[in-house]
């Protein structure tokens, strides 16, 4: 059965999520602070997370950071639940290495129908491996990037969207397609998260490992 944990300083909002995901049978905690909830989730290790962004004292921004940089919780989807539908915390949230983006009032039936959107593309196939070539291996048992015998971490989105790339070097993947793939059809994302995933990838493999095709979309480039 999956788990899902709220972080969210206001009680009604908690309580309401919380109600209407048990209704559907998910495991839910409930956390009321950023620090309360990164708790938890080393606790639980939920499948997914429910984290509002305007919190006091730690912001789900800088909660989202040290989930991702914790190799308990690295793996763990992290939705943002914002009032702020604003482009630019749209792509801050998307940096921090968050899968998708909710923004508030929250209607419950829509925000479940997300949920089971998000938690069935993030089912990974097991036992497969793509080696693109000698340098780079995408192990998708571990979630684990291998450059040059060196392990690297990657948040979910930006590790399949490398996936996604790698699977045919060369080949030109359009972004209408990119987001089909990687995040959903249906789901609405802020114009530049692509762009914000490929510079954190290139920031991590290089810049030579993906390239641009002005208007079209990104190809990944393979090692002669």
């Amino acid at each position: 059965m999956e788990t899902i944990l709220i972080i969210d300083d206001e009680d009604d909002i908690r309580d309401l999520l919380q109600y209407n995901l048990e209704k559907e049978g998910y495991i839910v905690y409930a956390a009321s602070s950023g620090r309360e909830g990164i708790a938890k989730a080393n606790k639980h290790i939920p499948d997914l997370i429910l984290l509002d962004v305007m919190m006091p004292e730690m912001d789900g921004i800088e909660v989202c950071e040290q989930l991702r940089s914790n190799e308990i919780t690295k793996a763990c989807c992290i939705c943002f639940l914002t009032a702020r539908n604003e482009d630019y915390s749209q792509i801050a949230g998307f940096d921090a290495g968050a899968d998708d983006y909710v923004a508030k009032p929250i209607k419950p039936r829509v925000l479940i129908g997300r949920i089971k959107a998000i938690l069935r593309r993030n089912v990974t196939p097991p036992g497969v491996k793509e080696t693109p070539n000698n340098s780079l291996i995408i192990d998708r048992d571990r979630y684990l990037v291998i450059k040059d015998g060196e392990d690297i971490q990657f948040p979910r989105k930006e590790f399949e969207l490398l996936s996604l790339l790698a699977s045919k070097p060369g080949k030109v993947f359009e972004r209408d397609v990119i987001l089909d793939k990687v995040w959903g059809a249906g789901v609405v994302v802020g114009n530049r998260t692509i762009d914000v995933h490929i510079r954190k990838l290139r920031e991590k493999l290089g810049d030579d490992c993906i390239k641009t095709i002005k208007g079209v979309g990104y190809k990944y480039l393979e090692n002669e």
